[in-house]
């Protein structure tokens, strides 16, 4: 066998940023996506979509992609590589064909492997799949993450590295590592490689195919064709013709071959252009696409940009899209936004697509401060690829409910445990020797706590505290639960917030937090997930002020199997949202019934289930059509919101609203009101916050007057006054009477409407301003006031959700004997099925308590959702494993029953409340009846007259 051993320029540590912003209105809804946009178009393919490239004749760019002409066209990077034959191979099961594989081995870093130079096999503008047959050897346990990866090199520029796929491999087994990029720029050189297990294991190869996902564009770069101005939308995308085709949004643009002394030159081709003399936040560089975008196909947008001058070193910089309809009403669409510096060019990527037919479209650079310059290098505006499904994460020897915290107890001291800062540490007696009860709820019978804690003394910031490394430990997309008992040293005269805190890589995690008033022991409980592999994992307990000591006993974080509840609330959920029915039949011949056929089909159930929606949406007959089939609640995203209502004093908008509400009714759906006000500032427009204070008194009327006498009778609930817990615009210029006199008013204005209180971060434990108690102390403290609060709003933005922490925050809301309302449930995944794990958590939380009358989801459709990857159907219409599980939940709460009539002349079953249909077969043909289950214990008796 040849050995091969060289060595190229070693690589920078590289930092991959995989979120991309929804598209969103200009004006966002709750809780909006700020994350960077994509360095490239990522996925994981399915093996029907890898079978599918290696079949089909589609062109593999890959020279000797399976290594039968040796190591021909490889180069390992500062280790070595040899090549052997499959048939000699020790690896069991999922066994490579008869054939050869590469074995890269001496490795010393992970980021060494084999590569090759595939510069002259790619270009811009064109989705290429990756699908490489990967193993491990050597000395390993458990997994190790194989890498692709993209090394593009540039003249005069740093060395950039793009991350196309990840797979966990374990020794002895083949897997497929899938991925999918895109290049909106062409470097110098493009260099492919595998690499990522950890120094001293052996990466193995048997085979890489890349491909482009159309075999004529690779047919045609084959060739040497310049297919990428087929493929871009934007004309003169890289201005090699000048200015053509783009112009000023109210401001200047020029032409630059560099700037600043040289020292700004572009990043690929020889031009780039300015938008200078900007004098809003909103100028910058444009470019009509009327005619060349159609309505329900997803684009997805690359742009190379960068900012300059004004001293300013970093802003966002945004891409928007400004739509106007045949009806000349406008549309903002904020399609990505990116972190852009004066030093370096950065890439921007995100997606958008429109629903309707527009008169005019308009994309365009916007963002930084007036008097910075935004240049561009260029713009891909391109139909998004399909992407393809992601498959279930490949998770394995979980020990679910064994805590990963070492010496958790405190049997051998402090050992395994170190002092994050100059703090100190040591060993105290007399904590609870129960296990708090979140954690009781998970682990069910247990032993008691050792009865030790840690003290911490000596604090000078407020992040010191206990910490221990946990990186081997955590495995990616388990969720684990985070428990623990806290007490504060007495002394302080403020409340203290105490946080279990992980710190991962460069990045802050909550694991839970609690806000501590007195020195009893208090409950600490949250949860937390990762899905990307990290270099380093610490979990540490943090929070009070400096100088307060604090104590932390039986701290456990342990994998939680969220299945295995679901036996339990199944059987809750049949206690209180089934009833026992009883179907009488009667009639002149209902003597003759006894065995007579009987078929219960139940077509609706009446919990509500609802989604919010825009305006927009209406003009995708698509979502409407899915819409009006799975849901029978609503409410809209921002269009009864007063800053769309009134955006400028005295101009107001209900057309928006009256469309969607229109669209609700024809179609029997109710529909919730949000929000008459908003209390977080930065929601607030800015001609209202420029008021006095009894200007403000008369435009708070006026917009309350204005709304609820228009709409009075047609929104079964109204939030009033949104997120008190998080702002107190209102409150701070009215004073604290004017939430209680907004919910007066509403209701003397329309006393049929359910008012609520809303807010977010009440069931997850990791936000002290909204605890559970925090929240029902200001709902008794609103009603004190005589506010007539009728429903609770919990929002439901949750990460990670375990069944326990959300049951008990929903316990201790119960009390209050209010209806509770998930108002703006969301979850996020960029995994589905993930994500369709903690859609079922959350449904079947809500669905099994007896307190909560109903779940509204904050958006459905991708690019429509206010947080990325929380989507159930993806932007073309089609269904993911988060939309299949909804649905999935759906036909289990249907109920449906078949037997015969006895002699009592009666059918009896037990079913969900709601809708059903009967369907009698006598001697004289088939009798069909409806009828409704409504709530109660008591069993239904139902008159069929025949």
């Amino acid at each position: 066998m040849k050995r091969l051993c060289c060595c190229f320029r070693r690589r920078i540590p590289k930092q991959f940023s995989e979120n991309s912003p929804s598209q969103s209105s200009k004006v966002d809804m709750e809780n909006p996506s700020e994350g960077n946009a994509n360095n490239a178009f990522q996925s994981e393919n399915l093996e029907e979509n890898v079978r599918t490239m290696r079949n089909s004749s589609d062109i593999n760019i890959i020279h000797n992609h399976d290594f039968s002409r040796g190591l021909h066209s490889w180069h390992p990077n500062c280790c070595e590589a040899y090549v052997i034959s499959a048939y000699s191979s020790s690896i069991e099961g999922n066994s490579p064909k008869p054939g050869t594989y590469a074995v890269i081995t001496n490795r010393k870093e992970p980021w060494q492997g084999l590569e090759q130079d595939i510069t002259s096999q790619v270009s811009t503008g064109s989705t290429y799949m990756v699908s490489a047959r990967v193993g491990v050897s050597g000395a390993l346990q458990g997994y190790a993450d194989v890498l692709a990866t993209l090394k593009l090199e540039y003249r005069n520029m740093d060395t950039s590295y793009l991350f196309i796929g990840r797979r966990s491999v374990s020794k002895d087994c083949w897997e497929n590592l899938e991925g999918t990029f895109l290049l909106s720029t062409m470097p110098d050189r493009v260099i492919f490689y595998l690499e990522g297990p950890l120094p001293g294991v052996d990466l193995l190869i048997e085979s890489v195919v890349v491909s482009c996902s159309s075999s004529s564009w690779c047919n045609s770069q084959s060739k040497g064709s310049p297919l990428f101005e087929e493929e871009n939308i934007i004309t003169n995308w890289k201005f090699d013709d000048g200015l053509n085709g783009w112009s000023g949004r109210g401001c200047k643009v020029v032409l630059h071959d560099t700037m600043a002394d040289g020292k700004i030159v572009p990043q690929s081709g020889k031009l780039f252009a300015s938008a200078t003399e900007r004098t809003q936040s909103w100028n910058g560089i444009q470019q009509e696409i009327t005619g060349k975008v159609n309505r329900k196909l997803a684009y997805e947008v690359s742009a190379v940009v960068r900012i300059y001058g004004n001293n300013i070193t970093n802003a966002d910089v945004q891409a928007t899209l400004w739509v106007q309809a045949a009806d000349m009403r406008e549309q903002y669409i904020g399609i990505a936004k990116v972190k852009a510096t004066d030093k370096d060019w950065v890439q921007m990527q995100g997606k958008f697509l429109l629903n309707g037919s527009p008169s005019r479209v308009v994309i365009y650079l916007e963002g930084p401060p007036p008097g910075t310059d935004i240049l561009l290098n260029s713009l891909v505006v391109k139909h998004a690829a399909k992407v393809p499904p992601s498959p279930p994460p490949v998770i394995e020897d979980v020990a679910f409910g064994v805590n990963i915290i070492a010496n958790s107890d405190l049997n051998d001291g402090t050992n395994g445990w170190f002092p994050l800062g100059n703090c100190t540490l040591s060993v105290g007696t007399g904590s609870p020797h129960i296990i708090p009860p979140m954690a009781r709820d998970s682990l069910g019978a247990h032993q008691p706590l050792s009865g030790r804690y840690i003290l911490v003394t000596k604090r000078t910031q407020t992040w010191m505290g206990p910490a221990q490394m946990i990186t081997d430990k955590v495995k990616l997309y388990v969720t684990y639960q985070v428990s623990g008992w806290i007490r504060i040293a007495p002394g302080p005269t403020s409340p203290q917030s105490v946080n279990v805190a992980l710190g991962v890589d460069d990045q802050w995690v909550n694991g839970g937090q609690v806000e501590i008033r007195d020195d009893r022991w208090h409950e600490i409980g949250g949860s937390f997930r990762i899905e990307k592999q990290p270099a380093k994992v610490m979990v540490y307990v943090q929070g009070p002020a400096s100088g307060i000591d604090f104590m932390v006993a039986g701290l456990q974080i342990f994998p939680v199997d969220r299945h295995a509840r679901f036996k339990s609330l199944r059987r809750q959920t049949d206690k209180i949202r089934k009833r026992d029915i009883i179907l009488k039949l009667s009639g002149s011949d209902s003597g003759s019934l006894l065995g007579t056929l009987i078929r219960v089909k139940q077509t609706q159930n009446s919990f509500p289930l609802g989604s919010c929606l825009m305006r927009t949406n209406m003009d995708n007959e698509d979502f409407v059509d899915f819409f009006v089939k799975h849901f029978n609640w609503a409410v809209f995203g921002n269009e009864l919101k007063w800053y769309w209502t009134e955006a400028q004093q005295g101009n107001f908008n209900y057309k928006d609203a009256d469309e969607l509400l229109n669209l609700c009714t024809s179609h029997n759906i109710q529909v919730r009101g949000h929000c008459i006000f908003w209390e977080v500032e930065n929601t607030v427009q800015q001609w209202i916050r420029n008021l006095s204070q009894s200007d403000l008194k008369t435009a708070v009327q006026n917009r309350l007057t204005g709304l609820l006498t228009r709409y009075k009778g047609k929104f079964r609930h109204y939030d009033v006054n949104n997120e008190m817990m998080h702002g107190s615009f209102y409150q701070d210029r009215l004073g604290k009477d004017i939430r209680a006199d907004m919910f007066k008013t509403a209701n003397q204005l329309d006393p049929s409407a359910i008012l609520f209180v809303n807010d977010y971060h009440v069931e997850d434990g990791c936000d002290t301003r909204s605890s559970p108690e925090k929240y029902i102390e200001h709902i008794l403290d609103l009603q004190e006031q005589g506010a007539p609060v009728g429903g609770i709003g919990i929002q439901g933005h949750i990460d990670s959700p375990v069944g326990p922490v959300v049951c008990s925050a929903l316990n201790d809301l119960g009390i209050l004997g209010l209806p509770i309302w998930f108002t703006e449930l969301d979850v996020s995944s960029d995994n589905e099925h993930i994500r369709a794990d903690d859609l079922e958590v959350m449904l079947r939380e809500a669905f099994a308590h007896p307190a909560v009358d109903g779940v509204m989801l904050w958006g459905f459709w991708e690019l429509f959702t206010s947080r990325e990857n929380s989507h159930l159907v993806n932007a073309e219409g089609d269904l993911n494993e988060a939309g299949r599980r909804y649905l999935a939940l759906k036909e289990e709460w249907l109920s449906h029953a078949h037997g015969h009539i006895d002699e009592q002349g009666q059918f009896s079953f037990r079913g969900f409340q709601g809708s059903y249909q009967v369907e009698i077969f006598s001697t004289k043909g088939k009798v069909i009846k409806t009828f409704a289950v409504d709530k109660g214990e008591e069993p239904l008796i139902i008159s069929i007259d025949l």
